[in-house]
């Protein structure tokens, strides 16, 4: 199937666009650049195109002619699989995540998404304040789609990540340490081993993975 199908199709549901690509800061999303990709249907069909996501929007987007889509919401429920470079995503929840691991009896999946931290206000004494809330970031446009404009300079992005656990037929999302130790009550003792023994940090998908996996081996 050629890219040019595959913009045909998803434009029927598709009713936004960026700038040129060049004109992107990408720094929100997961890759640095369009990666060569594959979105797999549920009917079998399969879509080559150059794809990357945006953790700031959680939409996966293609590159058409120097134009960036987002995938329509009509088509989303017929998705199989998004192969982009050496990854796999799948939805959960209507969100896409990353497949870390995927065995008979654990999957492991991560939600990538950002954090917006606008500017800091003028405060007394010439200092500044920043709000603690964050600021979705559709918010931060007239027209409340994430497309048409690169992210102020002044905003900061804070990447974070929420994992998706498949295990004992039963979904948990966790996305700290403490609730990641409620889903392994049962090996509450193995636990607290290796995380003595491990640093295991969320922002790191190895080292959640490779926790797992010791878990679920012990």
């Amino acid at each position: 199937m050629q890219i040019k199908y595959l913009t045909l199709f998803l434009l029927l549901s598709t009713t936004v666009c960026l700038k040129a690509q060049e004109t992107v800061t990408l720094s929100h999303y997961l890759f640095p650049d369009f990666q060569p990709g594959v979105v797999l249907l549920k009917n079998g069909v399969r879509n080559n195109a150059k794809l990357n996501y945006n953790a700031a929007s959680e939409e996966m987007v293609f590159d058409e002619n120097g134009k960036t889509l987002a995938i329509g919401d009509a088509v989303l429920p017929q998705i199989d699989t998004v192969f982009v470079a050496d990854e796999k995503f799948i939805r959960i929840n209507n969100k896409f995540v990353r497949i870390l691991i995927d065995k008979p009896e654990i999957d492991l999946f991560v939600e990538h998404k950002c954090r917006l931290i606008p500017p800091g206000k003028p405060a007394a004494y010439g200092g500044t304040s920043q709000t603690s809330s964050t600021t979705s970031y559709s918010s931060i446009l007239s027209d409340g789609r994430v497309y048409d404009l690169k992210l102020p300079d002044d905003y900061k992005i804070i990447p974070y990540n929420v994992f998706w656990l498949n295990r004992n037929g039963k979904l948990q999302s966790f996305s700290n340490l403490g609730q990641l130790k409620k889903i392994y009550r049962d090996k509450k003792k193995l636990v607290g081993d290796y995380l003595k023994k491990n640093e295991v940090k969320l922002a790191n998908e190895k080292s959640v993975e490779e926790a797992i996996t010791y878990l679920e081996n012990n």
